[in-house]
């Protein structure tokens, strides 16, 4: 008795309302118009057939973790009205030997019945990691037959028959040169970590989900959280919420965004944490660089007074808006 083994373990989502679209993810333009085009051309295949125009067989999200790659993918099965097959990398793994590649097998069949179709792979790297020169002890033979089983499957294609590959790693450089040469992969779409704009942007897409105050200025909680994923920005915007339920409101303030930023980024204050005496006679030294910021009376900085869990010697100000050219705030 084989208990299954060897069958494909892909979730399938058919077309539906309700669900994630291309409106509900911010920051990533360029992804998403790149995405965009998949999507038109499953819609309508006659214009870019009378062209002499074929899509990319695969398309491949690169980007580092929490991005939203995972996300772009959902708003493509969202936006494309077609099935939409999802599996991990990690579910081709499996003990016995051949048993990956049958998955493979069986995963394309299905996908070829309903065609057109999307098949999306999330943490491609599981299976498509550089196979090694050498046989022996240094290999694994699981592994590489599933990952020839899939490179074989996705330059099989005869034609156009509708099915699209759609992946997704952040180690773009552990994947074999096989899986992402032209052919396979045809585009690389980057998905790297939002800007000034793009983390404003989803910020305010995140907010939706909670009551804000009136005076919330996403602007400034962008510039306190330069470097944030979009993972991270969301995360931000529901401990402001569970800060605001703490404290007996319904609506979210400016402070407890600021506040949050710190929690997700510091981790949580230690407000019992004993001081050495070294860190006793650093502290007033940063509290007085805080005041030497740029003018700003309207907005001055804020120090934390006391470190976090995750930093223990975090010192954080809030970045005024201060413009040089008019030196005014």
């Amino acid at each position: 008795m084989t208990f299954g083994m060897g069958k494909s373990n892909a979730k399938i989502y058919v077309q539906s309302t309700q669900g994630i679209h291309f409106s509900d993810v911010a920051g990533e333009d360029e992804a998403k118009e790149s995405l965009s085009e998949i999507v038109d051309y499953l819609h309508n295949p006659g214009k870019y057939t009378e062209a002499g125009a074929s899509m990319p067989k695969g398309i491949l999200l690169v980007g580092p973790p929490g991005t939203g790659k995972t996300m772009l993918a959902k708003a493509v099965a969202g936006e494309a009205g077609v099935p939409f097959f999802s599996i991990s990398g990690s579910e081709f793994v499996e003990m016995f030997v051949g048993m990956g590649a049958s998955k493979v097998r069986d995963l394309f069949r299905q996908a070829k019945e309903k065609a057109p179709c999307i098949v999306f792979i999330d943490e491609i790297d599981a299976i498509g990691q550089k196979r090694s020169s050498g046989s022996g002890y240094g290999g694994n033979d699981e592994r590489e037959q599933t990952l020839t089983q899939l490179l074989t499957e996705m330059d099989g294609f005869a034609g156009n028959t509708g099915v699209m590959i759609l992946a997704a790693t952040n180690r773009p450089e552990a994947l074999d040169p096989a899986l992402t040469r032209p052919g396979r992969f045809d585009r690389r779409v980057p998905v790297e970590l939002p800007d000034l704009a793009g983390r404003e942007a989803i910020l305010r897409v995140h907010a939706k989900k909670i009551h804000t105050a009136d005076d919330v200025d996403f602007r400034v909680i962008a510039r306190m959280a330069a470097g944030a994923s979009g993972a991270e920005l969301a995360n931000i915007i529901n401990e402001a919420a569970l800060r605001a339920v703490r404290s007996g409101r319904t609506v979210v303030q400016q402070a407890g965004l600021e506040e949050s930023i710190e929690v997700v980024i510091a981790g949580y204050q230690k407000k019992n944490a004993v001081l050495s005496d070294a860190e006793k006679r650093w502290l007033p030294i940063t509290r007085s660089a805080t005041r030497w910021w740029p003018p700003c009376r309207r907005n001055p900085p804020r120090c934390r007074k006391s470190p976090s869990s995750r930093a223990p010697r975090a010192r954080w100000a809030t970045p005024c808006r201060w413009t040089p050219a008019t030196n005014t705030c």
